[in-house]
């Protein structure tokens, strides 16, 4: 019977030590795996994100009070500090809906001036509250709208006078007198007034984005239109008399008449390329164009050469509704030369200052 044989000692050792090997690497490759992951898991993200900053944005609350009841009308909340009080308006109009922006007058004390629209919310706050004053202006028109309306009307006056309707003169005694020439003069010359007033309008100057009270303009077309109808009435009338000193009169104030036109038309021009070049750090300078020149003297010449229109005008057809137009017109012109005078001296005073506002000397 045959003995099963052991291994020898060496070879069972060697076996033992195999195996015991196998498993002391695994057991060690685990405890390496398990120390790797914990680094991991102690070290966090490899690359942290950057961390956000968040912008602090300060708004303002726009308290809106009625200046004659001094009760609130509402609040505008939420309002960035880079907003204007158009933008202020706009909201307000949201909330209440009867308030237009253009009719809305807004003052920050109570007889304080209106505030306007361009100004910055920022600029007015002294805390995060900012109260207001609340205006009703009225029902409001735009500028443009404002001067083709007040234009319009005299130039088409005139012409239902100059061709003499039934309902106004006598068929008769319009048939039977003669036109004198400076009739169909005055007409031209008074539909180039007008005509030259409605393009420069239209092409020539440059309004803000503000508007007016309807009541103005009311005002404005009744002054014009109503003097019209009756300068009208009294030159297109067919027992008119010509100027008393006949065919030289007529001749020298026409032709003073289109020397005025001509150079008001000509410094509404230089005064609106001045605006739209941005160059408003100096007075306007005369240029090569002799109608400029008046610069040199008066501060507002348009409002001269607007004066000696209306006087030529006056000598020319030799008539009362004429001359009394005419002195109004140029009290009135002369109110405002005075006042843009006085801002031309705060702005260019060593250019403005030996200047005179309207007429040299005079005013």
């Amino acid at each position: 019977m045959l003995k099963r044989q052991n291994p020898s000692t060496p070879e069972r050792s060697k076996d033992l030590a195999a195996d015991g090997g196998a498993l002391s690497m695994s057991h060690n490759d685990s405890r390496s795996f398990f120390n790797l992951s914990q680094l991991v898991l102690s070290a966090g993200q490899i690359k942290p994100s950057p961390a956000l900053k968040h912008s602090k944005i300060t708004y303002f609350e726009v308290e809106i009070v009625d200046m004659q009841s001094k009760k609130q009308i509402c609040i505008v909340d939420k309002v960035p500090p880079a907003s204007t009080l158009l933008d202020v308006k706009h909201k307000f109009h949201k909330a209440c809906p009867q308030w237009y922006p253009s009719r809305v007058g807004l003052q920050l004390e109570r007889n304080g001036p209106f505030l306007k629209d361009s100004v910055s919310i920022q600029s007015l706050a002294a805390a995060s509250i900012i109260t207001l004053y609340f205006t009703d202006l009225g029902q409001q028109v735009g500028w443009t709208t404002f001067f083709l309306t007040e234009y319009t009307g005299p130039l088409l006056i005139y012409l239902l006078f100059y061709i003499r309707l039934s309902t106004i003169y006598d068929q008769v005694e319009s048939r039977k007198n003669f036109r004198h020439p400076v009739v169909h003069l005055a007409c031209f010359c008074h539909c180039l007034h007008y005509i030259r007033h409605l393009l420069e309008t239209l092409f020539v100057h440059k309004f803000s984005e503000g508007h007016t009270p309807l009541k103005n303009m009311i005002k404005g077309c009744a002054f014009y239109w109503g003097f019209t109808s009756w300068i009208a009435y009294y030159i297109n009338h067919p027992r008119y008399t010509p100027p008393s000193f006949g065919h030289k009169q007529v001749s020298y104030a026409a032709l003073a008449f289109l020397m005025c036109e001509a150079g008001n038309h000509f410094i509404n021009v230089a005064l609106a390329h001045q605006t739209n070049s941005g160059n408003r750090t100096c007075f306007p300078s005369p240029t090569y164009n002799p109608f400029t020149w008046l610069f040199l003297l008066v501060s507002c010449p348009n409002y001269t050469y607007e004066a000696g229109s209306w006087i030529s005008f006056t000598v020319m057809t030799q008539t009362l509704p004429v001359g009394i137009f005419a002195f109004l017109m140029v009290i009135q012109m002369s109110l405002w030369a005075q006042k843009k005078h006085k801002l031309y001296l705060k702005r260019f005073y060593p250019e403005v200052r030996r200047k005179a506002a309207m007429i040299p000397i005079i005013f």
